[in-house]
């Protein structure tokens, strides 16, 4: 199985390096794919130092902060394009820790798509402040019931695809961020039928660097989780609206 894992980056230069190390050490056959957008720290011209002396990472270095979305949807691509089987998925910030990629891997073998979950099991989340626990959490019950998807971490950016699913996500039609990706991404797996099994996580705030939530994240997913579930309802209206109706047949 050919592993690949995708990182979006910006202003990352402080974690970067222990990430690398540290996925390495765990899963030393996989790939990591950094996609940096024009990082003013230098995170891009320091990943490719080390791109330079280790063949399994590898970069993508963008013109402007195009953001998380994007990102994403680019490694999407260029993992279809070089052949990888597992594609996972995964915050620079060191938030996210490697030492779960085994498990997701191994809950890949029956599923689609495994999502790293803070919230299967109870609340775990270190380090945030309750304001942001409260909202990621009213975040998330408000996607899982608008949405009608039966996972209880929909925001969550730490998933584990097959090569499959991505293939068939649409990802040139994909146009949200952040929040809203996440759950865009799961919302289409689901309704295509895919097996989703989420593993619980525990998820440690970063403790080097900013962070990238914004009012505009926010506002984001709040459109976006109604406007899913329309387009949903609208693909059921028009299936139902042309679908072939049998002719009676008059009797002798």
């Amino acid at each position: 199985m050919k592993i690949l894992i995708i990182t979006p980056t910006y202003n990352e230069r402080e974690n970067i390096e222990t990430l690398l190390n540290r996925i390495h050490d765990v899963i030393p056959p996989a790939h990591v794919l950094v996609v940096d957008d024009n990082s003013p720290d230098g995170t891009g011209d320091y990943v490719q130092e080390l791109a330079d002396e280790a063949g399994w990472i590898h970069l993508i270095q963008r013109s402007d902060k195009l953001g998380l979305g994007t990102a994403y949807c680019t490694g999407f691509n260029w993992a279809l394009e070089n052949n990888y089987d597992a594609i996972i998925q995964m915050d620079a910030d060191l938030s996210h820790d490697p030492e779960q990629i085994p498990e997701l891997l191994n809950l890949l073998e029956d599923h689609d798509l495994v999502i790293g979950s803070r919230y299967i099991k109870g609340v775990n989340v270190v380090n945030w402040p309750l304001s942001r626990l409260v909202l990621s959490w009213s975040a998330n019950i408000y996607a899982k019931v608008i949405t009608g998807v039966p996972v209880w971490d929909l925001t969550g950016g730490y998933k584990c695809w097959r090569r499959e699913v991505l293939a068939n996500l649409d990802i040139p039609s994909i146009r949200s961020e952040g929040y809203s990706f996440q759950i865009e991404t799961t919302f289409r797996a689901y309704n295509q039928g895919y097996r989703i099994k989420e593993s619980p996580i525990i998820f440690v705030d970063r403790t080097e660097g900013a962070s990238k939530m914004s009012k505009g994240i926010i506002y984001e997913a709040v459109w976006m989780v109604p406007r899913l579930r329309l387009s949903q309802v609208k693909k059921v209206i028009r299936r139902m609206w042309f679908m072939p109706r049998e002719t009676k047949r008059n009797p002798d």
